[in-house]
């Protein structure tokens, strides 16, 4: 009994860590095909919103605040991505646990759309508070990001979310 529990608490552990490095990697990619107008998928976001929307608000938050810390480590002197994966955590989760998003295909790329967008949102607010640009010549420029980013990461959000999904739930059936 003990050691079955073992188990799956080490597929789990080795589950989330080895996808976490997989979005990671995918970031610092770009795979022809897959890119709107330059811009590629936010896999940490779709990683977040996938994790959010099967665990608790503040299992969202921790999973924003981690993979945002990884992302700014990778990022280093632009705005931070905490902010902004942390509010999608907590809202992913809060809005799965309110029950106003199922665990649909349809459900997962509108909430990745949204949230893609916000995310992009806050980090422009961040580029233009740090003085270097105008606030216009940042919104000029988020449109595009923002419209990119959201409409690229719901396409490929399903992809990753039914697979992870598949594997957190099967360990929890056992």
């Amino acid at each position: 009994m003990i050691s079955n529990l073992f188990q799956q608490i080490i597929f789990k552990l080795l589950i989330i860590v080895t996808s976490v490095l997989f979005c990671a990697f995918l970031l610092l990619t770009r795979v022809p095909g897959i890119e709107i107008l330059g811009i590629g998928p936010n896999w940490l976001l779709i990683w977040v919103v996938t994790w959010s929307n099967n665990s608790s608000i503040i299992g969202g938050l921790v999973a924003g605040l981690v993979l945002g810390l990884i992302q700014d480590a990778m990022t280093a002197p632009y705005p931070t991505h905490i902010i902004s994966l942390v509010f999608v955590g907590f809202i992913t989760a809060f809005l799965q646990k309110k029950r106003y998003v199922q665990e649909d295909f349809i459900s997962i790329a509108l909430v990745t759309f949204i949230m893609a967008i916000i995310t992009e949102t806050l980090m422009a607010i961040q580029f233009g508070l740090m003085g270097h640009q105008s606030f216009a010549e940042v919104w000029i420029h988020h449109k595009q990001v923002a419209l990119g980013s959201a409409i690229i990461s719901s396409l490929w959000a399903p992809i990753l979310y039914f697979p992870l999904t598949q594997c957190w739930k099967e360990k929890k059936n056992h």
